[in-house]
């Protein structure tokens, strides 16, 4: 039992290294801290205001994409179900022929 809590604190410790090191090392350097922003000039329509969503609110940004990347899923797998039922495939009922 004592071996398995002293690797739980190695385990623990090399987290905690490989997360603070890396902050540890940067902060030596006194670096600027990094913009991310999206390049808006070329862009029209929807791709033009999601962009600019991104670049002027990104809590905004990020409650739109987690809602409509789920919902997108749902109509693609909605769209594919329709689909294969046309081509005869019935997914709503299966029947394991293997056994």
């Amino acid at each position: 039992m004592k071996l398995r809590k002293f690797w739980t604190k190695i385990v623990l410790m090399a987290v905690a290294a490989s997360v603070l090191l890396p902050e540890i090392a940067m902060a030596k350097g006194k670096a600027a801290p990094l913009v991310v922003v999206a390049h808006t000039t070329k862009l029209t329509g929807i791709m033009a205001w999601w962009s600019k969503l991104y670049n002027e609110n990104m809590l905004i940004f990020t409650v739109l994409t987690g809602c409509l990347v789920p919902l997108a899923g749902i109509v693609l797998g909605l769209l594919g179900d329709f689909l294969m039922s046309l081509t005869g495939i019935d997914l709503r009922k299966r029947e394991l022929v293997e056994h």
